[in-house]
């Protein structure tokens, strides 16, 4: 029997932190849950994380870009959930679009 793959690729979170113009530095530094460098690299690289993780990648993604952003932007920022920065999590929709790529 075949063992399976924890390893997905790049995510969507790669391709997002590229658009966002955010390095793995900068989600480690947004953290308040000592998230490390390493992690956020497995994240990017697609080793598969648990959901816990997953979730704490997430919220340092969020808050990274929200700190970023000025009032009238926040105002408009949709906030990324798991299921938008990973292609293995449950929910994946690989046709879902970014409501956030006016902000930039």
């Amino acid at each position: 029997m075949e063992e399976l793959s924890r390893d997905h690729g790049p995510q969507p979170l790669d391709a997002l932190m590229e658009r966002w113009k955010l390095g793995t530095h900068d989600l480690v530094d947004a953290s308040t849950e000592q998230l490390s460098h390493k992690q956020v690299q497995k994240a990017r690289k697609g080793r598969q994380l648990t959901l816990h993780l997953m979730q704490k990648v997430t919220r340092a993604f969020n808050v990274a870009i929200w700190n970023r952003l000025s009032k009238e932007q926040k105002e408009a920022y949709f906030e990324y959930l798991h299921r938008h920065l990973f292609n293995y999590a449950k929910g994946y929709d690989a046709n879902w679009q970014d409501p956030n790529e006016d902000l930039q």
